[in-house]
């Protein structure tokens, strides 16, 4: 007798489900990833000291942004739980929240970064070579923290909802800004050639200064675009909602939101450690660590945009009560998440050379940078496995454990692991890399555990809490 949809592990319907929602947020990380791709290139080719200058505070922005995300991590589990219990009333409220969260934020790190920008290079063990370039390009970079601050926490909510197109349209057209300025404010008046045409070109010929603009520029575009589409959204528009702070929507999103920021805080600074223990090697290290950064992003693509879909449909099987469907939802992620990881590295292993020199003329910064893409390559499928049964659990609002795993694994193996290799022991970049894949197989252990438990399921029979509003 054939099985009812209801209780296969194989639901197309499902599978279709999952592939529409996370399809758009796959095409506007590889976009955005193209962008970083063009970015290093056009800035690579003024330099070792020109990369190295842009890539040196790069971790500061996985410190802010992370933070940022964390918020919108809280409103994605409460409006997708409302969401999918048909809450209406709640979504709305939620959202008007996101609005007000959103600017307090993007004011107070506008300051924070502003009032700091002298010092974060000096912080960071940057050269001295390149201190001036390195702060002058990070206050730039940072000045539109509030349109940055929106496109980050607004885009998660659409996301919440079901919409993944309006984020991925808004992300092609900031690239798209971004490419074309630093085209015109990177480089000098130059000749370029167009089939047999020799045209002159205008230029700022602004360097490493000119991408700061270029890209200041495209996320004040950005962020003002997703607040009209928010704004204007047929279904979760903040219009005619109140803007002073709700508590009882605060207080469940906050919940959630605080473990997540403590974590991607802690994370976040522990890259930042990492990366000023990177910097003390010298240029080539910095350079090649910058680099293969860059590289590496486009092989995790396809893991945090299933994690994202991930935490939208957990969300919602969770506000609708349905343990059948949550089970569902992990059987079919992760077998499919492991193939698509598999292929990632795979690709990452067989182009790394060929990326690095895409980025770099230098012999050094190529081979060891293609070095340590090789290595992490190999991880890459066990660290897809952890985002996706992270992704279900910030879903559902379960944010607490994540935060342990990933302190753990940060500070205990990949912080005091590199200092030991690096700092006690003299050793290069590659047994830094080393400790960080090691970070990343603990995770890998601690999920699963988690996952064959059933902890990360709040509908899981021993541990039933059922969704309700506020």
């Amino acid at each position: 007798m054939r099985k009812k949809t209801s209780d296969r592990i194989f639901d197309r319907s499902m599978l279709l489900t999952i592939l529409a929602l996370a399809w758009p947020t796959m095409l506007e990380q590889l976009m955005q990833t193209a962008v970083q791709y063009i970015d290093t290139a056009m800035v690579g080719s003024l330099g070792t000291q020109a990369t190295a200058a842009v890539g040196s505070t790069g971790t500061i922005n996985w410190l802010i942004g992370s933070t940022i995300s964390a918020v919108g991590v809280g409103f994605l589990s409460y409006i997708a739980k409302a969401y999918g219990a048909k809450d209406q009333a709640a979504v709305k409220r939620a959202v008007a929240q996101a609005v007000l969260l959103t600017c307090l934020l993007g004011v107070f790190f506008t300051l924070l970064t502003v009032s700091l920008s002298g010092v974060i290079p000096v912080w960071m063990q940057v050269d001295p070579a390149i201190q001036n370039m390195a702060s002058t390009y990070f206050l730039i970079l940072y000045l539109p923290m509030l349109p940055r601050s929106a496109s980050i926490i607004f885009g998660t909510v659409l996301r919440s909802a079901g919409d993944t197109k309006s984020p991925m349209k808004i992300g092609l057209l900031v690239n798209l800004v971004n490419v074309v300025l630093n085209f015109l404010l990177i480089y000098p008046v130059r000749q370029i050639k167009i089939a047999s045409l020799h045209v002159t070109m205008w230029g700022a010929g602004l360097g490493v200064i000119g991408a700061a603009i270029a890209s200041a520029i495209a996320f004040t575009v950005g962020g003002i675009c997703i607040a009209w589409v928010l704004w204007k959204h047929p279904m979760i528009s903040p219009r005619g909602q109140k803007f002073a702070p709700d508590m009882e929507i605060l207080r469940p999103c906050m919940k959630v939101a605080f473990p997540n920021m403590l974590q991607r805080f802690g994370t976040s600074l522990g890259y930042v450690a990492f990366a000023a223990m990177i910097n003390s090697l010298g240029e080539v290290s910095t350079a090649a660590h910058t680099i293969a950064n860059t590289v590496e992003s486009l092989f995790y693509i396809p893991g945090f945009g299933m994690q994202t879909a991930a935490a939208t449909l957990a969300g919602n099987a969770y506000g609708a009560n349905d343990g059948k469907r949550m089970k569902r939802l992990a059987s079919m992620f992760i077998p499919l998440e492991t193939v698509l990881m598999i292929g990632s590295g795979t690709c990452l292993f067989l182009v790394a050379p060929a990326l690095m020199g895409l980025f770099s003329s230098h012999d050094a910064v190529i081979t060891l940078g293609a070095t340590v893409l090789r290595m992490v390559a190999v991880s890459e499928p066990f660290y897809g496995f952890s985002i996706i049964i992270e992704g279900l659990m910030m879903g559902v609002g379960k944010t607490k454990a994540p935060f342990v795993y990933n302190i753990i694994g940060m500070w205990l193996i990949r912080i005091v692991g590199t200092f030991i290799c690096t700092q006690v022991l003299g050793l290069g970049l590659i047994f830094a890399w080393a400790c960080m894949i090691a970070h990343n197989l603990l995770l890998f252990v601690l999920f699963l555990v988690c996952y064959v438990r059933g902890v990360w399921n709040p509908l899981h029979p021993t541990d039933k809490t059922p969704y309700t509003a506020g």
